[in-house]
């Protein structure tokens, strides 16, 4: 069993359905409406453990009933949380949704997630050592990534930092990670002005860009390789880069090698589009292998 620690923000999203976008200033009628456990970490270390592996989470919620609920579910998905702290003094995060046009927008606002700072982490730190790898994403406090990546460094743990929301890493961040997957739109925030096929090269089985339907492209030592993602129907893209990124995670420390590992991932992912939610689609073990 694959041990993982997540390390990352818990949110209540909050997901509108509707056939458009409301134009600035318009007011239009929706079609539901469903509060459903997410935040970036949250869904992360759900799918990973779907997937098979021991997770441990670490963040914060609010000492509130969205916190209390995503607590339960961390439970009922069988991830641990014992570094899950609740912050009495702010609210548990949230992902304001919009599904409409067969995508997604969406507005995060942080609250308990800005607490997830390196003295939390610090309690965890055992935990993290322990690791075959942490998976880490960027709605929680930049000083927090940075000091998990050193750790990870310093511990010799793979690290797979997840750089969404897009904002500039610094080159130390960059150069401690084991695995950084950015989308196309991250990638081009991370490096601007730069052209991410030299950038791809730069980084060799390190920098992964996901490419949506079109699958996900790195460069392998030798060539630029794109590993194509599966076709299916798509009812909600809601949480598909989290679960790649919680199967990619899972896949290399099986210790499958890499281009298996995206298949795998990008399978996982694919399964995820065709079911509501962000942690709803999220696919068991079982249903990955069984569609491969």
């Amino acid at each position: 069993m694959a041990k993982i620690t997540v390390i990352g923000s818990s949110s209540m999203d909050l997901v509108v359905t509707a056939q458009k976008r409301p134009n600035k200033g318009e007011t239009i009628l929706g079609e539901s409406f469903k509060t459903v456990p997410g935040g970036k970490g949250a869904n992360q270390a759900v799918a990973a453990a779907r997937l098979g592996a021991k997770v441990h989470m670490i963040g914060c919620v609010g000492d509130d009933s969205f916190g209390k609920t995503i607590l339960d579910n961390f439970n009922k998905n069988g991830v641990i949380t014992t570094y899950v702290e609740p912050v009495t003094h702010c609210e548990t995060g949230t992902a304001h949704i919009t599904l409409a046009e067969g995508d997604n927008s969406i507005i995060v606002v942080k609250g308990a997630n800005d607490h997830v700072t390196p003295k939390l982490v610090e309690k965890a730190l055992g935990v993290i050592r322990d690791s075959d790898i942490v998976l880490i994403q960027q709605e929680i406090p930049e000083e927090t990534v940075e000091y998990v990546s050193k750790i990870c460094k310093e511990y010799k743990v793979p690290l797979l930092l997840n750089p969404a929301p897009a904002r500039r890493l610094k080159e130390e961040v960059i150069e401690n990670a084991t695995y950084i997957t950015p989308n196309e739109h991250e990638a081009t925030l991370l490096f601007q002005n730069e052209d991410l096929h030299t950038v791809l090269r730069r980084y060799p089985n390190k920098l992964f860009i996901t490419e949506g339907k079109n699958g996900v492209r790195y460069y392998d030592g030798k060539e630029e390789v794109l590993v194509p993602t599966f076709q299916v129907d798509v009812v909600d893209t809601t949480g598909a880069g989290d679960t790649f990124n919680a199967a990619f995670a899972v896949a290399l420390a099986e210790g499958q090698n890499i281009k298996d590992s995206i298949r795998f991932a990008n399978r996982a992912a694919s399964l995820s589009v065709t079911k509501f939610g962000a942690q709803g689609g999220m696919p068991t073990r079982e249903e990955v292998e069984r569609s491969l």
